[in-house]
């Protein structure tokens, strides 16, 4: 096989296992690829591939409940530039295939040279597309976890510069409620409470007046509109990170061994609290809203991963819990578990009292009844 600058990343897709597994061991010969997945279900597949960067699908034609030539067209809806091979025992379906932006397809059972001629044809292909500049609408990512970050295809994130800390704030209150319209008393009694109403007008005036100029290099994706009494920010071909994770999250597919990547990488997403950086009083309900979704799925996944026998990444993820949710009991209690079932007596008691001390710092309060008698009822079978 022809070299190619970076690891390619693949996905498989077949409901027979033997199937799955002779495929994984042929493209397992092969160099500079990388299997970034291997699936017997074609909607966690699908979900999987939406989700990740993936260069090539090989996809069998006959699927439990929709046929790979319908997943590849759901896929190519979405994301048009992966390439789709097809893998099949019918020869019929190979028109079907090239009609579908397919690549290629490979009749069943598949040999090594005819995989090699197929995948020297996708990185041929793909060494002629490097070199020919399309014209593709491009989209402003904004980053509000953690902190508000500017990012264009192809160049460095950006931190933008506000003149002052109101204007900062009154652009991310905007922001929040972006394309909806808020009525100018408003911002005033979020604001400038303690102005007379003339002072109050007049510093929101010049705050949005500095918006505009900051946000200008982006006039094609942000606008501030003064109108019928308020300000409206439109925004157009804009991404917010929280907005993506919380779509990802809502069409996120049941909780299993085949789909608990697609959540491992979802998960990633969330770098920080929303707009955890900043103090502004109205974005709390919004944090906590946001928060509270981050923690029940990072709960589910650490009992996933207990319950399946994956202690080590279970205990990983109750650790992330403890130290951005110091008061989530949940997990200090199944740290407890896990370490009880591996008879490390002294990490329980560790874990036990750190929670007991927070607890009582923070509330002077102690743990809850169900995890106090879980522990006593340990203590004594431990004596």
């Amino acid at each position: 096989m022809e070299k190619s600058k970076k690891l390619t990343r693949i996905v498989i897709v077949d409901d027979e296992e033997l199937a799955l597994d002779y495929m994984k061991r042929l493209l397992g010969k092969l160099q500079g690829i990388h299997i970034a997945g291997a699936f017997t279900n074609p909607f966690v597949a699908k979900d999987y591939i939406l989700l990740d960067n993936i260069d090539i699908a090989f996809l069998d034609v006959r699927l439990p409940e929709i046929s790979g030539i319908e997943l590849a067209n759901q896929i190519l809806e979405h994301k048009p530039h992966i390439h789709i091979v097809f893998v099949t025992a019918y020869d019929k379906y190979a028109i079907q295939a090239f009609e579908l932006n397919a690549l290629d397809y490979l009749l069943k059972p598949v040999t090594t040279e005819r995989l090699i001629k197929t995948m020297n044809r996708i990185l041929k292909l793909d060494d002629q597309a490097t070199s020919i500049p399309e014209d593709q609408p491009s989209l402003l990512h904004l980053q509000v976890f953690q902190h508000i970050v500017f990012t264009l295809p192809d160049q460095q994130p950006t931190v933008l510069q506000w003149r002052t800390k109101k204007t900062q704030e009154l652009f991310l209150y905007l922001l929040q409620n972006h394309d909806q319209w808020v009525r100018k008393s408003v911002l005033i009694e979020l604001l400038w409470p303690e102005y007379e109403e003339d002072k109050a007008y007049s510093l929101l005036y010049t705050a949005a007046y500095y918006i505009r100029k900051t946000i200008a290099p982006y006039h094609s994706f942000l606008d501030i509109s003064n109108t019928n009494g308020g300000y409206i920010l439109h925004t157009q071909n804009v991404l917010l990170d929280t907005e993506r994770w919380e779509s990802l999250l809502a069409s996120a597919p049941q909780m299993n061994r085949e789909s608990i990547p697609y959540y491992v990488k979802m998960m990633e997403l969330y770098k920080g609290d929303y707009l955890q950086e900043y103090d502004f009083w109205w974005v709390e309900s919004e944090r906590q809203r946001l928060h509270k979704m981050w923690l029940s799925t990072a709960l589910k996944m650490a009992e996933w991963y207990r319950g399946n026998a994956q202690p080590e990444e279970a205990v990983s993820i109750y650790e992330g819990i403890c130290s951005r949710h110091p008061q989530a009991e949940e997990a200090y209690w199944g740290l407890m578990k896990i370490y009880a079932d591996m008879n490390k007596n002294s990490s329980v008691n560790k874990w036990y009292n750190l929670l007991s001390s927070v607890l009582w710092e923070e509330l002077h309060e102690k743990p809850n009844e169900q995890i106090t008698n879980w522990f006593i009822e340990w203590q004594m079978a431990h004596a």
